[in-house]
């Protein structure tokens, strides 16, 4: 098999089909991910673990081939001839090696993702501590793309990216940009972090909020005058500030509740619905921080967000339901599907 030839065969073909993802596992035939769906590529070879490891000794050096042998996983990012990029997963399971490659969309305009125009108005923010959350593969990375984005075209601003590993490539257009990955260009998140005090940092985006000492890092960036965006695995505002809260010991929670409620700009949720037409569209909700806001956190009643959320429209904020709502009267996305994504079934059924 010419494992490079394969490779971008593979790769051509989740371009072609508008997929996002390729799944390679030793066994069985390849397969990809389009609008959510996975299609096994039926007259493709089973593939062996030589093929699997014959394609991966393709896009990465021998020293890391050996220490994903070692490490029995690995995370890497891959430029496909100039025109995609790629970000990359290898492990194995009952001893068969498995790769899963995600198509990272080149870097697209707020308006060009359909998203909310007031994301804009945040990246233009000088401080302040912004999340974007949401399940695994619902688009977090690609809107901070947007935001970063607005900055580069608009702002002379000094912007560090952290991630595990590089996604999204920027070209520097008003802004210096400078992109550091974990286990290449630092050691880790929190290392990196701590050293943005010291390089006339003005924009930080760190790829996941992986660890207390990475959130309280960011926090304090964010309130000694620095725009901090990140991401987390989350389904909402609530369950966000709980899960920043609760990663905390006891004793220290009082502390970064005052922090939160001082230097969060707000938290974007968002999901990818599949459309009646074909392809994938956003349906979010969004939580802006204003002194209601504030009181709530600082008096430990995360509980009551999700009401301010339902009820801030006027303030700006947008809630999930009101989203899948917008989307389903337009015709984009069925009833269905609207159910099936709504946090709150019962109230979407309520307003329709």
């Amino acid at each position: 098999m010419d494992y490079k030839k394969t490779l971008e065969e593979l790769i051509l073909n989740v371009i072609r089909e508008s997929g996002s993802d390729l799944h390679l596992g030793a066994g069985r035939t390849p397969a990809l991910r389009v609008a959510g769906e996975l299609i096994f590529l039926a007259k493709h070879p089973v593939l062996t673990n030589e093929d699997i490891f014959g394609m991966l000794g393709e896009i990465l050096e021998k020293n890391k081939i050996e220490k994903f042998k070692e490490n029995q996983e690995a995370d890497f990012s891959y430029d496909f001839r100039g025109e995609a990029r790629l970000r990359g997963n290898a492990f194995f399971q009952k001893g068969l090696v498995n790769a899963v490659f995600r198509l990272v969309s080149k870097v697209q305009t707020i308006s060009e993702l359909r998203l909310p125009p007031i994301l804009a108005d945040i990246a233009r923010k000088k401080q302040g501590f912004f999340l974007v959350v949401g399940p695994v593969g619902q688009g977090k990375s690609t809107t901070l793309s947007a935001m970063i984005n607005v900055i580069n075209s608009e702002q002379t601003r000094h912007i560090i990216t952290i991630e595990d590993p590089i996604e999204h490539v920027y070209a520097a257009n008003k802004s210096i940009i400078n992109q550091r990955e974990v286990g290449i260009d630092t050691k880790d998140f929190h290392t990196a972090l701590k050293e943005v005090f010291r390089e006339d940092v003005n924009v930080i985006m760190v790829g996941e909020m992986r660890t207390p000492e990475t959130i309280a890092t960011a926090v304090t960036a964010a309130e000694t005058g620095h725009l901090v965006l990140s991401t987390l695995h989350t389904n909402n505002a609530s369950q966000t500030i709980d899960r920043i809260i609760d990663s905390f010991p006891g004793d220290q929670q009082d502390q970064i509740r005052a922090q939160l409620a001082s230097s969060l700009l707000g938290v974007f949720s968002q999901r990818l619905i599949p459309r009646i037409a074909g392809g994938l569209v956003p349906a979010y909700e969004l939580l802006l921080n204003n002194n209601a806001v504030a009181n709530l956190l600082r008096e430990k009643r995360t509980h009551e967000i999700d009401v301010v959320v339902e009820t801030g429209s006027e303030s700006g904020m947008v809630d999930l339901n009101h989203s899948l709502l917008e989307l389903v009267r337009a015709g984009e996305i069925s009833i269905e599907n609207a159910y099936q994504y709504s946090l709150n079934p019962k109230g979407l059924e309520r307003m329709i």
